[in-house]
């Protein structure tokens, strides 16, 4: 299985966990993964170049899912729109730019990892999923895990990771730090922003998101 991978450190947990469960499964010599920006995943995982991934919901409406994603809950500090006259979509996501839309928000949209750093600069933007939060009383779904095969093997994942408590090792807390120019405190605190689990409302929000955005 080829793998889509997502370096953000919303994914940190799952990573982790994916490291974990291969070495003690039968995945261990058939799981590779391809690494990449979501907006390069999704066109991968079109043309079939990677198996499975983390698809932003924007691409995900006809594909094959299983109930995991990303979800912020409410507020979520790496999906911005930074005010500005002049409107820029952010290349990396066309979920956050199709959300920005349909908020009606104009200025700079800035996600990931980047979006993350701004936010604690204390500069001015806006949390696109406080404000859709705000607006619909309902997360904000910004990726679902979607394949082209292997379902039962991704379902055993989906089952085992929901059930773990994942522990971040503080090693990798500091590298992601300093990748990301993020203090490890504030890593810990945004992941506490964040589910994988896709409820009965988090469905919900996914099917109003696919209304609106058409």
């Amino acid at each position: 299985m080829i793998f889509g991978r997502i370096d953000y450190i919303n994914l940190l947990p799952f990573h982790i966990f994916m490291k974990r469960y291969i070495q003690s499964s039968q995945l261990s010599q058939s799981m590779h993964y391809k690494r990449d920006v979501p907006s390069k995943i999704n066109s991968d995982f079109s043309a079939r170049r990677i198996d499975a991934a983390f698809i932003s919901s924007i691409k995900a409406q006809k594909r094959n899912f299983i109930y995991l994603g990303i979800v912020a809950k409410k507020s979520v500090r790496s999906v911005l729109v930074i005010p500005d006259t002049i409107h820029t979509d952010d290349t990396a996501s066309a979920t956050s730019n199709a959300l920005a839309r349909i908020l009606d928000l104009h200025g700079r949209v800035l996600i990931g990892d980047d979006a993350l750093k701004y936010f604690h600069s204390n500069k001015e933007a806006i949390d696109m999923a406080a404000y859709w939060n705000e607006k619909f009383n309902l997360p904000f779904v910004f990726a679902l895990l979607c394949f082209h095969n292997s379902k039962k093997s991704l379902k055993n994942i989906r089952r085992e990771f929901l059930k773990s408590k994942i522990k971040i090792p503080r090693y990798i807390l500091d590298r992601a730090s300093q990748k990301s120019g993020i203090k490890r405190e504030d890593i810990i605190d945004y992941l506490q922003l964040i589910s994988y689990d896709i409820d009965n409302k988090a469905l919900l929000a996914l099917k109003k998101f696919w209304k609106l955005s058409k």
